[in-house]
């Protein structure tokens, strides 16, 4: 049977936080609040875990999970290179509303499914995913909805919809809106900007130089975006793309691109946890290669937390 704990109360909040660190770490899966919607969590570096996740939401491994981090840290020992133009979106928008897809490094050893060798990477700005994310390291993180429903904006609506597959929900009150986060990616020589969300690309030109896919691109029937020729598309409330969400999307997307209903960033009274400091920020200890997967997401785990 399923727990829940409600994170405005105290007392809850530190349960929740500690049974759910222990379930993910069983390879349990966990419903997390995010600055998006609610997201269905799993270590990322349990394939069995991810596999799971992927079954909870009626997925294949075409749709791999984006991951959630709770620091720079643990971005920069998941990716091959930020760049300059990376390290300096990240310095400006998170955690916030922004995903972005990178080469992921090839000395990890793990499995989201069928990424092509790239990672979608976010840091959200909710206290209770941060908190969360600091104790565990790197988290495949996907909206909190079967297949083909609306992405969960509750507690309530994560549970009705997935029931006793998820160990431990933690709900921390209604989820902010419909708008998801912004989508850039990095993969190749110019920034571009796959998805419109939160982050307007007016304030992304005030950073970087910014290619615009498609900028008259119709928006797809379903308000999902269309699979990659190249690879899948994943899914999820770290930076998403809700699958009914009426979103702007574009088209020639690579590998790697998560799925949300977005939202504001989420101010609360607890303070969002340790900003992007990047260029500050050492990228500490890569997870290397050549270690099974506990030594890994141990490694990223300390990474996390450092």
């Amino acid at each position: 049977m399923s727990a829940r704990f409600d994170c405005a109360d105290p007392d809850q909040r530190i349960q929740g936080l500690a049974e759910a660190e222990t379930a993910l770490r069983r390879g349990e899966l966990v419903v997390i609040p995010t600055d998006t919607v609610y997201g269905i969590a799993a270590e990322a570096f349990d394939p069995v875990a991810v596999e799971g996740l992927l079954k909870a939401k009626g997925r294949g491994r075409d749709m791999p999970p984006p991951v959630l981090v709770g620091t720079v840290r643990a971005a920069m020992a998941l990716v091959m290179d930020l760049g300059a133009a990376g390290k300096d979106l990240i310095d400006e928008f998170w955690p916030g509303a922004l995903t972005i897809i990178c080469r992921s490094s090839p000395t990890l050893v793990w499995d989201l499914g069928d990424t092509k060798g790239t990672v979608a990477v976010r840091m959200p700005l909710h206290p209770v995913a941060l908190e969360l994310l600091k104790r565990t390291g790197p988290l495949a993180v996907s909206s909190a909805n079967v297949s083909g429903r609306p992405p969960a904006t509750s507690c309530d609506e994560a549970m009705a919809q997935l029931g006793d597959s998820v160990s431990v929900y933690l709900d921390a009150g209604p989820c902010p809106g419909d708008v998801p986060s912004t989508i850039v990616d990095l993969t190749g020589t110019v920034p571009r900007l796959l998805r419109r969300g939160v982050i307007p690309a007016e304030r992304l030109r005030d950073v970087i130089l910014l290619e615009v896919v498609d900028e008259a691109a119709p928006e797809d029937p379903a308000g999902a975006v269309p699979e990659d020729p190249a690879g899948a598309v994943p899914e999820d409330p770290a930076g998403a793309v809700a699958e009914d969400a009426p979103v702007e999307v574009f088209h020639d997307l690579p590998a790697g691109i998560p799925d949300d209903a977005g939202e504001a960033a989420v101010t609360g009274e607890d303070a969002p946890g340790e900003a992007a400091v990047t260029g500050q920020d050492a990228p500490g200890e890569a997870v290397r290669g050549g270690e099974d997967v506990a030594d890994q997401a141990n490694h990223a785990r300390r990474d996390a937390a450092e």
